[in-house]
């Protein structure tokens, strides 16, 4: 029996004026999608509990079954396990983005990319390695990732600092987000000093040259303490892998026990090849008994408010992964699938929401004729179907439960 999860980052979304007031999930062109929604188990899930921020740490580890009010410590913990990263108890983890902060219409620093021009990650090794020179010491550490996203580990640190994540701040005065409370000086101090190292970088003076945004700034966030979960093969005694390109999703990959699968051309981004992605995930099918297979690609046209990209990537995913991985499931045998994103990203908000989300199953178990031809995967059809996980942690249990039905 074979067990997939398809996880479309941030497909779910609100409508969008551009797209004539349908979702991009509305206005794609995905007969592989419809025809799971249309011939399986449809429905919502909420992956975001109360009280939560709505990111895809949250998020993705709900969709692995692990109720994220008891196993969550924080994002950048998790992208350090990714990592190989070694934690001791007291250690803290910190996401660091390089960024591009320039001054605004009244002179006052705006957060004007997150993602520093998604800088390559041989410029941010260059970057990330004058900053270990400059700055690393007296338990402060520095830990090249990919792109924009890399990690600083403040060793026996504190936690307690407010953050705020920079993709929800594009546009905005970065003064009302600084840092603040424990921790925060020096926190506040490291930045000061990394502006300082970025100003006339050469990696930044060769962006500047070709009309690039420089990496300006370094930018903390989603801190916490080394978690501990139990593997899916101590809960469910699978075998399985992870396909992403982004270390926050390896990592909870890695925390749940599965085997990290790097495919050539993933990149975490629009132009990632999504072929490459579903032929690595059908060979580690045939050695596991479980796959997640993550696409970041529509969260980032989601973040860039760019409704008609997020479509393109819906559709890339539809063709290129989704229609190969049925006909490979087919001729493996008996299967059990789920499709969902982690949660929504609204082109309008520029940024994540906590809505509940589209999920839907399929399994070679399911009688014929029991699903509805009318359906489509989409966030209304979803919403109709009368099925509401208020707890998703528990849909990936469903997701098993239905695979099982015919042993």
């Amino acid at each position: 029996m074979k067990y997939v999860i398809i996880h479309g980052d941030g497909m779910a979304d609100w409508p969008c004026d551009e797209l004539g007031g349908k979702t991009p999930l509305q206005a794609a062109h995905k007969p592989n999608m419809d025809a799971i929604a249309a011939q399986g188990q449809l429905g919502l899930v909420a992956t975001i509990p109360a009280g939560m921020p709505p990111g895809s740490d949250v998020g993705t580890m709900t969709m692995l079954g692990y109720d994220p009010a008891r196993y969550h410590t924080g994002r950048a913990p998790i992208e350090a396990a990714s990592l190989g990263l070694e934690m001791g108890p007291r250690d803290v983890a910190f996401r660091m983005n390089l960024v591009a902060v320039t001054p605004g219409p009244d002179g006052a620093p705006i957060m004007q990319d997150f993602t520093a021009g998604h800088i390559t990650s041989a410029e941010a090794a260059a970057i990330v390695a004058d900053l270990r020179t400059g700055m690393a010491g007296d338990g402060i550490e520095f830990f090249n990732g990919v792109s924009y996203r890399h990690l600083m580990i403040w060793r026996e640190g504190l936690s307690g600092a407010k953050l705020t994540p920079p993709h929800d701040i594009t546009g905005q005065p970065i003064e009302p987000y600084l840092p603040a409370g424990e921790g925060a000086n020096r926190l506040r101090s490291l930045m000061d000093r990394a502006r300082e190292i970025l100003r006339d970088h050469r990696v930044n003076r060769d962006r500047r040259a070709a009309g690039k945004p420089p990496a300006s700034a370094i930018w903390f966030w989603g801190q916490g303490l080394r978690p501990a979960v139990p593997t899916l093969h101590d809960r469910f005694a699978l075998h399985g892998a992870c396909i992403s390109a982004v270390d926050l999703v390896n990592g909870l990959g890695r925390l749940a026990g599965l085997e990290i699968v790097t495919v050539p051309g993933a990149t975490g981004f629009l132009d990632t090849d999504y072929a490459a992605k579903g032929r690595y995930g059908l060979d580690a099918l045939r050695r596991k008994d479980f796959l997640l297979l993550h696409i970041e690609a529509p969260d980032e046209a989601g973040h860039m408010g760019r409704a008609d990209l997020k479509v393109q990537a819906i559709e890339r995913i539809d063709e290129l992964i989704l229609g190969p991985m049925l006909a490979g499931l087919r001729a493996m045998g008996e299967f059990a699938l789920l499709l969902m994103p982690d949660h929504a990203t609204p082109c309008m908000l520029k940024t994540h929401s906590n809505d509940p989300v589209p999920f839907a199953i399929l399994s070679s178990t399911m009688p014929l004729g029991s699903g509805n031809p009318d359906r489509r995967y989409t966030e209304a059809d979803a919403a109709g179907a009368g099925i509401f996980f208020e707890h998703g942690y528990e849909l990936i249990a469903t997701l098993i439960t239905s695979g099982l039905a015919a042993n």
